[in-house]
């Protein structure tokens, strides 16, 4: 990839914003092309004359006011030629609304110990959306302080990271969070930078790391006052923020940043530093970087690679790691390319891991097939087996995600049976495809509600619809008790975080596969999943162990606990199995359920 960077240096890199000192607040923007700017606001009754910003280096403008507090409002207050307007600081922390003024906030000093999130191998990630996820009033929106109140739950699940959908501050109070309109300031919706700083913090209480989403493939595109900034713009385009010709077109508006300015550069950079500095996030995953690096989504061609926008990431994960060697930092791209994930000084980007295509897609196509002769195992097994950068965790698999269940996309349950999503065969399919979630090679990823069934499609303004996890609690226990299988939370299968895997059992025709996993093998750690992508019975699916002696069953999805309707067949709760010895290879004889899957592991 190509490593080179067209940014050119800033003349000065002075700290803009509103930062508190021992004479009061010092406000500083930068607005190159401005001929004056003032800084107004509720300690001056918003005059312009009372208090004019000084000209320095770098296109900056800087003030000491020693009149205001914290929790009064201001903005800049621009002239440029022969038009005055009025800005909202472009690093405000907190804002009234997407429309309103900036607010003056900083943090209390935060004397909390430092939280250590898990490493990549333990790591089980919940993604949620904010202003649905713990909604008590269908006409209202979703706040920190709900969601607060669902982390015990989280925690009893064996979730130990949440990935949450963007909290910039967005146009309106209804949104998925991928049109920041302040990308500093912490949605007003939501509760604002005390209640995220609040949250954060009772997540880490639990034992729950939190990655957050950030925008920086575009800003807005409605209610961005970072439009045309100072005044200046080329080509009738976004002004100094922005690129301005045909590199700022995006799917999602005219508004790429543009990634070959350094004062642009500074501004992301800065920002995802903001997030580990302010509120000790543990981790950040960038919107489809994709059109980061490519202008419109074709990085094979030449002539669409944007080598400015892959260098600010190469640049931005360095800060990061710098700031934080243990943060976690995940690519949204879907092109499963490697690059993404190795080394900078390799050439990569940098990225811990990154979400995988090559998992969630043909995963959900062969569950959803109706008919068990066309189900593919071999798209399977090769879901199964693929990496990158010969590095397992280097990849988030998952079934469900915010992108493959809206825009009427349906959750997995529906794709299985539209009419009937909690029919048995949409429960034991889908729950089959929790099972190679939890037990294939890299981290482990649900979506909100996935865990009790939830199949309505997933919308900004739909809340969960909670009381289907009662309805469905053996869906939820069957969830609970995979996911602390995948953390080895017994010591009886530490394969599941291992690198390692072997299909050890492969038969297209009766569509049963097995696979083993193992970290450094032997017993409590070579783990061996078995599952049955028909919907008869097989009484004697033979699987090549990788060890002799007994083997226990420590899962099994078809038990009755799990579904009143489910049978246990050919299973008993911790039933053992001994293995035959055929010509030196030890086969353990296997009987499974339809749409069924067992796993198994052996005894110190």
């Amino acid at each position: 990839m190509n490593t080179d960077t067209a940014a050119e240096p800033s003349a000065s890199k002075c700290t803009l914003g509103a930062r508190q000192t021992n004479e009061g607040f010092t406000f500083a923007v930068w607005a190159p092309h401005a001929d004056s700017v003032s800084v107004v606001g509720d300690f001056n009754d918003w005059k312009e004359d009372a208090h004019p910003m000084e000209s320095v280096e770098g296109g900056n403008w800087t003030a000491c006011v020693e009149s205001a507090e914290q929790g009064q409002r201001y903005k800049y207050r621009i002239t440029t030629g022969d038009r005055t307007f009025d800005r909202v600081d472009p690093r405000a922390l907190k804002v009234e609304n997407s429309i309103g003024a900036g607010i003056i906030w900083q943090p209390s000093p935060d004397d909390t110990p430092a939280f250590v999130p898990p490493s990549l191998d333990q790591l089980v990630v919940y993604e949620l959306h904010i202003g649905s996820f713990a909604l008590a009033d269908e006409a209202a929106v979703g706040t920190f302080e709900e969601a607060m109140g669902k982390l015990d739950y989280l925690s009893d699940l064996g979730i130990n990271a949440i990935e949450i959908m963007p909290v910039s501050e967005f146009a309106g109070d209804l949104s998925w969070g991928y049109n920041p309109a302040h990308p500093y300031a912490v949605e007003s919706a939501y509760g604002g930078p005390e209640a995220f700083l609040a949250f954060v913090q009772a997540a880490h209480a639990k034992g729950i790391a939190v990655i957050l989403d950030v925008v920086y493939n575009h800003f807005g595109p409605s209610d961005l006052d970072l439009w045309q900034f100072d005044g200046w713009e080329e080509n009738g385009k976004g002004g100094i923020y922005f690129f301005n010709d045909h590199r700022s077109e995006t799917p999602w508006g005219d508004t790429r940043p543009d990634y070959g300015r350094q004062e642009v550069r500074d501004y992301l950079i800065d920002n995802a530093l903001m997030w580990l500095d302010i509120y000790k996030v543990d981790g950040l995953r960038l919107d489809m970087t994709l059109f980061i690096r490519s202008t419109k989504g074709n990085p094979d061609d030449p002539n669409d690679d944007l080598k400015e926008g892959w260098s600010l990431m190469q640049e931005l994960n360095d800060a990061v790691r710098h700031a934080n060697p243990r943060a976690i930092l995940l690519a949204e791209d879907l092109r499963d390319s490697e690059w993404l994930v190795k080394d900078t000084g390799a050439g990569g980007a940098g990225f811990s891991s990154q979400w995988c295509a090559a998992f969630v897609h043909p995963v959900r196509a062969a569950l959803s097939q109706p008919a068990d002769e066309d189900r593919s195992l071999e798209s399977i097994e090769d879901a199964l087996t693929s990496k990158f950068d010969n590095d397992a965790f280097k990849r988030v698999v998952y079934s469900e995600s915010h992108d493959e269940v809206a825009n009427g996309s349906a959750r997995l349950p529906s794709e299985i049976d539209a009419g009937t999503p909690d029919s048995l065969s949409a429960r034991k399919r889908s729950l089959l495809g929790a099972v190679l979630v939890m037990t294939a090679p890299g981290i482990p990823m649900l979506f909100q509600g996935q865990e009790f069934l939830e199949d309505e499609w997933f919308r900004d303004n739909v809340p969960l619809r909670w009381e289907k996890l009662d309805t469905y609690s053996g869906i939820h226990r069957c969830y609970r008790d995979l996911v602390h299988l995948r953390k080895n939370r017994e010591e009886k299968t530490a394969g599941l975080t291992g690198q390692h895997i072997q299909i050890c059992h492969f038969d297209p025709l009766a569509k049963t596969l097995a696979y083993h996993r193992w970290r450094e093998s032997g017993p409590n750690d070579s783990t061996l999943i078995v599952v049955n992508f028909s919907h008869e019975l097989r009484d004697s699916i033979e699987v090549e162990a990788p060890d002799t002696g007994t083997w226990v069953a420590r899962f099994n999805s078809d038990a009755t606990c799990y579904g009143d309707d489910f049978q246990n067949e050919g299973q008993a709760e911790a039933q053992t199995f001994e293995p035959e010895d055929r010509e030196g290879q030890s086969i353990l004889k296997i009987a499974l359920a339809g749409y069924s899957a067992v796993i198994l592991s052996q005894e110190s």
